[in-house]
């Protein structure tokens, strides 16, 4: 399995490419380099590199790639190095802005949101149920 295979799975596989809209996935030697389209990230970003270090951690790079006169210009928005392969969604999602996943629909873990399984405490107190009518 190539480098870039190994990052993409890592970030989320195709459920990732999805979510984000990612697109032009290319390997680059130890690197995965993608697009993300054009609005959709903060601050502009619109190209991803994320590279595999020799201290077997990550170097992320975010860019901004505009067209310039006779061709394109590149703006490097941030650049993180030393990033474990748990935190590349972690960092890619707080960067760009994008969800890799639907995860738990938004619910952060102090949300005060019931659980499926969580009883009411409200339900059926004072109020007769349809079938007692």
């Amino acid at each position: 399995m190539a480098v870039a295979d190994i990052i993409l799975e890592q970030l989320g596989g195709r459920r990732f490419v999805v979510m984000t809209g990612a697109k032009h996935l290319l390997s680059d030697g130890p690197a995965l380099v993608f697009q993300l389209p054009r609005r959709t990230a903060k601050d502009g970003i619109n190209a991803v590199k994320i590279t595999l270090d020799p201290s077997d951690t990550y170097t992320m790079r975010f860019s901004k790639i505009a067209d310039a006169r006779g061709g394109y210009k590149a703006t490097t928005v941030r650049e993180v190095s030393g990033v474990y392969s748990d935190q590349l969604r972690e960092i890619f999602e707080s960067t760009t802005g994008l969800a890799t996943s639907l995860g738990t629909m938004g619910r952060r873990s102090g949300d005060r949101r019931r659980s499926r399984g969580a009883k009411r405490s409200s339900r059926g107190k004072g109020r007769r149920s349809r079938r007692s009518r």
